[in-house]
């Protein structure tokens, strides 16, 4: 592939609702099993299909431009200065093992800068090509920003490298004013954090760099604005981005969950998330009960509270057949009814994402090694989390393109699209044949990894691009095979559950229809709402009333 298609591949925008709902997991080196840090990216919003990511690494001539456009609209913003040298990235991650993921917050929508120049998608972006530590891709948003302007409202970003995993908060100035404020924690080392669509950082820690960077005029801005009066102690989350019930029940849930999956003894209270008035804030970063494999994480990130009160997979509202998906609006009212509000849960795993990843880095293993992007499609409960190494040097031809107003049984999106919708259907007993085959891959993936990486180690002493073949070779065919089981998973499940029935499509001479029925409560719930509507009996003739 040419230096043009890689620039076409760059601009690929997709028109998406700007309402998302993502969540990222930060997780440091003390903390994991392996000594990785890992972060986590749902990237959510409905409409919303995204190609993989890829850019490989390119020297540039003197003169040349980035062209901006805004993630979320494509939308053309402007250009700016191209820099002599741009690292490879793939998905999410760079060559240097460089990660970044987020998620929104808004916060005052007057401090927007409709003039600035660059959104939230593109400082990522931007922040990859030219960053070989989390510190620098730190510092190269803060240059951005304060050279051309941000576009966009309030953000928090996970930015990891093989040893520090930070969270990065940021927001605009207001229209005409270039720049923006922003804060910066390193998680310190053995702890794990969480953010999703509510600014997470409290306190900030003058005369610490080393775990602590913001923006100079971070509090007078503040101040200035009236969103702190000056007394007491600055909080950046209180100021730009102060919760209200909604972001509680909708936003600081996520982080309980999270919290209280990897670390159950500290016993965190729901008062915070369940929007209850003068509820002590939960803590930025914990330490978990036990370290955490990369499986363990995938897990998380396919939760829907089960297990607790607030189980997706229980109640009315999930069907008959235990389905956790809550279809959009988030919130909702009852018609004639203008007082009350009522809003769904809103879980990790959402059915309404375009991706997810889980990045892996690694101090102990060279770059061309160390760093995996374990890529998943569209929901994450029914996706296949594939190992994609960051030093790859093609794209998987299913996920190249693709667009989400057009269906294309070529594109990946589609093809688990496809699954996961059919799941929705007959939820309970859809989504364990789509588990056997996502563990089968998961399973191997997992067994594979030290062999695979053994092997590469030894071709790398050899000569690194002999690695680099091998690793991209398998994360290409790999990516293949598991959407090609994919496509040959929708046949069967579409066959399997033809009509509603469960149906044993070995059986020689055709199908056996089997009849499930509906879940025993969702049945008993139908009868209390009609008492003897559905009884199958003789009845008493009726007397007429004249």
């Amino acid at each position: 592939m040419n230096r043009f298609f890689y620039l076409l591949i760059f601009l690929i925008l997709i028109d998406i609702n700007s309402s998302r709902g993502c969540t990222n997991f930060l997780i440091t080196k003390g903390a994991s099993a392996d000594g990785s840090t890992m972060i986590t990216y749902a990237a959510d919003a409905g409409g919303f299909m995204e190609p993989l990511y890829y850019l490989p690494a390119m020297d540039h001539d003197s003169g040349e431009v980035v062209k901006i456009y805004e993630w979320d609209s494509g939308k053309f913003l402007g250009e700016i200065p191209q820099i002599a040298h741009t690292y490879r990235v793939v998905g999410n991650m760079n060559q240097h093992q460089v990660s970044i993921g987020e998620t929104t917050f808004t916060g005052h929508k007057e401090l927007k800068d409709s003039t600035g120049l660059i959104d939230y998608g593109s400082l990522m972006f931007l922040a990859l090509q030219r960053a070989k530590t989390a510190r620098e891709a730190i510092e190269v948003i803060d240059n951005l920003v304060q050279a051309y302007g941000y576009y966009s409202t309030g953000e928090s970003f996970s930015i990891a490298d093989p040893n520090e995993v930070w969270i990065f908060e940021i927001i605009g100035k207001g229209p005409g004013n270039t720049g923006a404020v922003w804060a910066a924690r390193k998680i310190p080392d053995g702890y794990v954090a969480v953010h999703a669509n509510q600014a997470r950082i409290h306190k900030i820690f003058p005369n610490d760099p080393d775990n602590c960077l913001y923006s100079p005029d971070v509090m007078t801005l503040a101040k200035e604005k009236g969103y702190w009066d000056g007394k007491g102690e600055f909080s950046f989350a209180d100021a730009y981005n102060p919760l209200d019930p909604g972001s509680a029940l909708y936003c600081e849930s996520r982080v309980w969950r999270f919290f209280t999956k990897v670390a159950p003894s500290q016993e965190f209270n729901e008062d915070y998330f369940r929007a209850v008035e003068g509820a002590e804030p939960y803590p930025l970063y914990i330490k978990p009960d036990r370290k955490l494999s990369v499986r363990d994480i995938q897990s998380l990130m396919r939760d829907h509270y089960e297990g607790t009160e607030y189980d997706m997979t229980k109640g009315l509202a999930a069907g008959p057949f235990g389905c956790p998906i809550r279809w959009k609006n988030l919130s909702w009212q009852i018609e004639g009814d203008t007082v009350n509000k009522y809003g769904w849960e809103r879980s990790i795993s959402t059915q309404q994402s375009a991706f997810t990843f889980v990045s892996q880095m690694r101090s102990f293993l060279p770059n061309e090694i160390g760093g995996v992007f374990w890529y998943g499609v569209d929901d994450a409960y029914s996706s296949c989390y594939i190992p994609l190494y960051s030093s790859m040097q093609e794209v998987p031809k299913p996920f190249i393109g693709g667009s989400i107003a057009e269906f294309d049984f070529d594109k990946a999106f589609w093809v688990f699209n496809l699954v996961a919708n059919l799941a929705y259907t007959k939820y309970s007993y859809i989504i364990k044949d789509i588990q056997k085959v996502q563990s089968g891959f998961e399973d191997k993936f997992e067994v594979y990894q030290p062999a695979l990486e053994k092997a590469a180690l030894e071709l790398y002493k050899q000569d690194p691009e002999l690695a680099i073949g091998f690793l991209s070779d398998y994360s290409v065919s790999q990516s293949e095979k598991v959407v090609e089981r994919w496509r040959e998973l929708w046949k069967y499940l579409v066959v399997k559950y033809n009509d509603g029935y469960v149906n044993d499509a070995t059986v020689a001479g055709g199908l056996k229809p089997k009849g499930v029925g509906y879940d025993n409560e969702f049945l008993k719930e139908l009868i209390k709402q009609r008492p003897g509507y559905y009884d199958v009996k003789w009845r008493k003739p009726q007397k007429k009333v004249n």
